[in-house]
């Protein structure tokens, strides 16, 4: 295995590596397996946990493998042993690789590949709106944390500390490294990186145009379970989306725990979807509302692109202050803020109002 080695754990990350493909090679399905050892690029799966993960991560793979791409699926955290066997197996084609491609410069799996192996070329692809902060972090020279992580370290963090700042490094450009971040998401360009649209260009043209529904469809996000959101204020503003906009479907995050889920079922009478693929695909495919409302998150960015001249409006609700935990990162408001605030252009911004957290809300 030479070349070109992408490392993937969610199925958006796989999907981006598709479209980061496409653009090296336009008109063609994405890059033959077949081509010179220099350009054939190969993925490999470090499979999450999650069943509804590793759900949508098959069904990518086998769309990957569609487009000619070589899938390595490798059960990373399958029980003891399997960090050692996956460092094991994939020294090798890491130490020949050209470029290495990573969809999330924040997990650990991947920071520790990087202090072990330097790789000559990076590319970051997106995995939700933590490119921003990626980007952002890495430009004012500071330690990567999530964004809806406290800003102390545990005991975890601590032993991890070196690790972290080893990987840093490695995600910084340097002599003989360079560095892209290919994104879909409004990035500046931290100094030496090359920052390239994600434009959705592949998704735009295998799937759609999609049929069109007549009323709204609501987006899921996995904020309740990261604990930014309060789990009674999201059950309130879904209700009142559901009602304001006429919507009938709620599609799921991924990470959604069920029982929320069929909180919102019952509570509001949303069909509630779990999508076999990321959105972006969904959504192309249809059949999709003519008006899609999400809370802030990176398809608020992603949807204007993939569902672009069919018509669709998307929508995002602000996240008010209120609704957020007490043990919410004191990074979180802005964070979620700066999601909507630099939305496309025509992406409507919804207002929640209630004088109460008790009231009806009402949306502006």
């Amino acid at each position: 295995m030479t070349g070109q080695l992408a490392f993937v754990e969610s199925p958006v990350q796989l999907l981006n590596v598709l479209e980061w493909a496409h653009t090296q090679n336009p008109g063609v399905s994405a890059v033959s397996a077949t081509e010179a050892d220099a350009t054939a690029l190969t993925v490999v799966v470090l499979s999450p946990t999650d069943p509804m993960s590793r759900g949508q991560l098959r069904r990518m793979a086998q769309l990957a493998r569609d487009q000619g791409l070589t899938v390595r699926w490798q059960e990373a955290r399958g029980g003891r042993g399997a960090l050692v066997r996956t460092l094991r197996e994939l020294a090798r084609p890491l130490r020949s690789a050209e470029r290495v491609i990573i969809g999330d410069p924040f997990s650990r799996y991947v920071q520790l590949l990087l202090t072990l192996f330097a790789p000559r070329h990076l590319t970051v692809v997106d995995d939700g709106t933590a490119t921003m902060e990626f980007a952002a972090q890495l430009g004012r020279g500071e330690r990567l944390v999530r964004w809806h992580r406290k800003g102390s370290l545990g005991p975890r963090e601590l032993v991890l500390a070196p690790v972290t700042t080893l990987a840093r490094r490695r995600l910084a450009p340097a002599r003989g490294r360079t560095v892209e971040i290919f994104t879909s998401l409004p990035v500046e360009a931290p100094p030496g990186v090359t920052v390239t649209e994600n434009a959705y260009a592949w998704t735009r043209d295998t799937f759609g145009p999609p049929l069109l529904t007549g009323g709204a469809d609501l987006v899921g996000t996995s904020l309740v379970e990261t604990g930014v959101v309060d789990a009674d204020h999201y059950a309130r503003v879904v209700s009142e989306l559901a009602r304001a906009h006429g919507a009938t479907r709620y599609f799921a995050h991924r990470r959604e725990s069920a029982e929320k889920l069929h909180r919102i079922a019952v509570d509001t009478g949303l069909q509630v979807v779990r999508p076999e693929l990321p959105l972006e695909l969904i959504a192309r495919r249809g059949p999709i509302g003519r008006t899609v409302v999400s809370f802030p998150s990176t398809v608020v960015h992603t949807l204007p692109l993939a569902l672009a001249g069919t018509g669709v409006k998307v929508a995002v609700i602000d996240i008010a202050p209120e609704w957020l935990r007490a043990t919410a990162s004191p990074r979180a408001q802005g964070f979620l803020s700066g999601i909507t605030g630099t939305a496309a252009h025509e992406v409507d911004r919804l207002t929640a109002r209630a004088s109460h957290p008790a009231d009806r809300l009402e949306f502006g």
